[in-house]
């Protein structure tokens, strides 16, 4: 029999669930965070705090509130997962450019995607648009930013998420440093969110502050939200500006939401997030802060990230992060003030709920995906062979030391460069 769902809006564990919330958690003990959700300065909450394995799920759209308003609150904003390597995978992406015309070409494979991150607990969709200017699509630019602003909004749509227009870095900025051109091409992007009606702006997946201020400036003009997130990791960026500074100059340049995204994992992601908040204080700015790392460990990565990496990109699932690796970095970003958290390149939709499931006690409720999930593996409770029912607790799954079932290979490699 399904669980019942609760009426909209059920705010707290012991309001969804009939329990009393875990001790460590907000409501539980723990100050309460920010106010406002900005950056705060107080030592966060350490301890990692227990879901509740049976708050019941809340499903449909609710009163939407803009991305500024919930963060502002102090609500969680659960982002969405990677695009290009998981529809690379399933057969509609190519690598090599890593262009989006799948929104055209394949709709409907876009259209399931979102819809597997919406039900998983996002609160966003993201437009599919990642390297689809016009410098990288040429005549089919305007077609695909058009189709995928579309489709995320029709997602969106079905539930409580925002629609957010993404650019990215361009090659003309490695090759000319030509601000013009290169802010040309954002604002082509730009007319086409604008169109469409976004809800709000990402400027993602930048290795070069100036490049990413550039990319704030122009979407700031619209009068929209702005987040912006840099692929760096704890040494900065590629002119060896330092994350803290790569912080400050985003947010003097307008964005309101900051973070990183991409290049890096979860453990490495959260290290930059730490520089850049400490940055921001050093500098007395606040911002919403963002992270969306990827879903694969990458410890061994240098300057550049993954994609130095000899796996990089066609041999990184042994290093795919488990459920409960993300429900660790949903918990430990949160403790950091971070409250925009979601992935990117390797974050599948049962990374997403493990992040709506880590968290689901300050958001109030469970995504419509834990329906067929029980919290920290409860529902092997049920399996007829007793070691496996031996599994069905938390101190389990969060002490496993997984292997990789690969006997003659490393556990680390040597970046190409």
């Amino acid at each position: 029999m399904a669980r019942p769902r609760p009426a909209e809006g059920a705010g707290t564990c012991s309001e969804a669930c009939g329990q009393p919330r875990a001790a460590g958690r907000r409501g539980g003990g723990d100050p309460p965070p920010a106010r406002g959700g900005l950056l705060d300065t107080r030592a966060p909450a350490t301890r990692r705090s227990q879901s509740c394995g049976t708050m019941a799920p809340v499903s449909g759209p609710g009163t939407k509130k803009g991305i500024l308003e919930r963060l502002d609150s102090g609500q969680v904003v659960v982002g969405d997962g990677g695009f290009l390597i998981t529809l690379e995978k399933r057969g509609y992406v190519k690598a090599g450019l890593w262009t989006p015309e799948a929104v055209v070409e394949h709709p409907n494979a876009v259209r399931q995607l979102h819809m597997e991150f919406l039900r998983a607990g996002a609160n966003v969709m993201q437009t599919f648009t990642f390297s689809a200017s016009e410098e990288n699509m040429e005549s089919k630019w305007e077609e695909v930013n058009a189709a995928a602003c579309e489709l995320a909004r029709e997602v969106a749509g079905k539930g409580d998420a925002l629609v957010a227009g993404g650019i990215c870095q361009t090659s003309i900025y490695k090759r000319h440093k030509d601000e013009a051109r290169v802010k040309k091409l954002f604002r082509l992007q730009l007319e086409v969110f604008t169109r469409k009606n976004v809800d709000f702006l990402i400027a993602e997946y930048f290795e070069h502050a100036e490049e990413a201020v550039w990319a704030v400036e122009v979407l700031k003009a619209s009068g929209k939200p702005v987040a912006a997130t840099m692929c760096i990791g704890p040494e900065g960026d590629k002119h060896g500006v330092t994350p803290g500074a790569c912080a400050v100059k985003l947010v003097q340049a307008g964005a309101s939401i900051i973070g990183v995204n991409c290049r890096f994992g979860p453990d490495t992601s959260l290290k930059t997030i730490k520089l850049m908040t400490e940055g921001l204080q050093a500098a007395g700015l606040k911002a919403h802060l963002m992270v969306q790392s990827l879903g694969f460990h990458t410890p061994d990565c240098g300057k550049g990230g993954f994609v130095d990496l000899p796996e990089y990109p066609f041999g990184l699932e042994p290093r795919v992060a488990t459920r409960w690796d993300i429900q660790k970095y949903a918990r430990e970003a949160y403790n950091l003030g971070v409250r925009y958290i979601g992935g990117c390149c390797g974050f599948e939709p049962y990374h997403i709920r493990a992040i709506a499931e880590e968290l689901a006690p300050e958001r109030g409720f469970l995504p419509q995906a834990s329906d067929k999930h029980g919290s920290w593996g409860s529902g092997l409770n049920m399996h007829t062979k007793p070691w496996i029912r031996a599994r069905a607790r938390r101190e389990y799954w969060e002490n496993l030391l997984p292997a990789s079932g690969r006997p003659f290979c490393p556990s680390l490699s040597k970046p190409d460069f």
